[in-house]
């Protein structure tokens, strides 16, 4: 019998070894079931061929077909991912609604003798839980804030947070983007469903009653959008601002950037797009910058020309208290750390 889900926590809880997306690869990507792995009953291009049959030509030649695929693609699944599953091996199936797809696989799997049953509803039942945890919903955790300018080593404290025991969560990790225009990583940003499937997780997996540490973000993280329930609870959430000398900050910056500075292509021409914020002659000068390797000087007049002014404008956390690091090393960061676990 499909299983119900009725909450995220439900589905966390389930009794299987493993989660089966049977959905095509491009679906898959654009989002699935955190710790899904994806055996597609059907390619990209067949589950095409299969629903342009089904619309525009006869549907039960596109069952037909569709079985067809099916079965051969289930066969290459069994004798290669699935091929060490032993006897006990019990996996949850699920596809778009719950329906075909999903059911096929399943009662193959079920002829072999696995304890194997599918989601009812399917991927759509899963998404709707996401949506109404973050659009519809009150996020019900209680959320610190850790703001300061650029440079601060925000990131790097929670990790710190992390490693004495303390939850987090880090926005920008589950984004794949640092922040402003400088923030784009190699291998690029999930789908918006992506990350929100990838932050529910983890918000599902709090303890209401222990502070959460978060670092301030805009609403929009490259071209991720903080989804309603996650940017209400931040702009009521209490912060604390970090400090640091100009010098700390331009090294951390340029440790952390360093995939950037070795990429001078790039790097120019996201120096370019600053044009518009400070006009031709100041960012002609920031490009020889670059291309002469003077990283440092660089950041030093990103950081007091770009960022603390525009920090300055936005700042939401003028009045809250104030952490002073005399550097940024491991050894500050981890009394920090402690510092804020002690007294929040």
């Amino acid at each position: 019998m499909p299983i119900a889900l009725d909450s995220l926590t439900t589905l966390r809880h389930l009794p299987f070894d493993d989660i089966i997306d049977v959905r095509t690869p491009d679906e898959f990507a654009e989002d699935h079931i955190p710790g899904a792995i994806n055996l597609p009953v059907l390619s990209n291009a067949e589950r095409a061929r299969v629903g342009t049959i089904y619309v525009q030509e006869d549907r039960f030649l596109a069952r037909k077909i569709g079985a067809a695929l099916v079965s051969r693609n289930a066969a290459a699944h069994l004798e290669g991912p699935l091929a060490d599953r032993s006897g006990g091996w019990r996996p949850l199936v699920y596809c778009w609604r719950g329906g075909q797809r999903s059911g096929s696989f399943t009662v193959i799997l079920q002829q072999i003798g696995w304890q194997a049953d599918t989601i009812a509803g399917g991927y759509q039942t899963y998404r709707r839980l996401v949506s109404q945890a973050l659009y519809e919903q009150d996020l019900g955790l209680r959320l610190v804030l850790i703001d300061g300018g650029t440079g601060t080593a925000k990131t790097r404290l929670l990790w710190h947070l992390a490693d004495e025991g303390a939850q987090m969560l880090d926005l920008e990790g589950l984004a794949a983007h640092r922040g402003s225009v400088f923030g784009p990583v190699v291998g690029g940003q999930p789908a918006q469903k992506g990350f929100e499937s990838a932050l529910a997780a983890q918000l599902v997996r709090f303890d209401p009653l222990r502070p959460i540490f978060v670092e301030a973000e805009s609403p929009r993280i490259g071209r991720i959008n903080l989804p309603p329930a996650l940017t209400k609870a931040m702009q009521t959430a209490p912060a604390v601002r970090l400090e640091a000398p100009l010098t700390a900050r331009v090294a951390h910056i340029c440790e952390e950037y360093a995939d950037l500075i070795d990429d001078t292509a790039r790097l120019d021409s996201i120096l370019a797009q600053l044009i518009r914020y400070h006009g031709h002659e100041q960012v002609t000068v920031w490009r020889a910058l670059a291309a002469s390797g003077d990283f440092a000087q660089l950041v030093r007049e990103l950081i007091e020309v770009h960022y603390d002014p525009r920090y300055t404008r936005i700042n939401r956390s003028a009045a809250s208290p104030v952490l002073r690091l005399p550097d940024l090393t491991g050894s500050s960061l981890r009394h920090v750390a402690r510092q804020l676990i002690e007294t929040t």
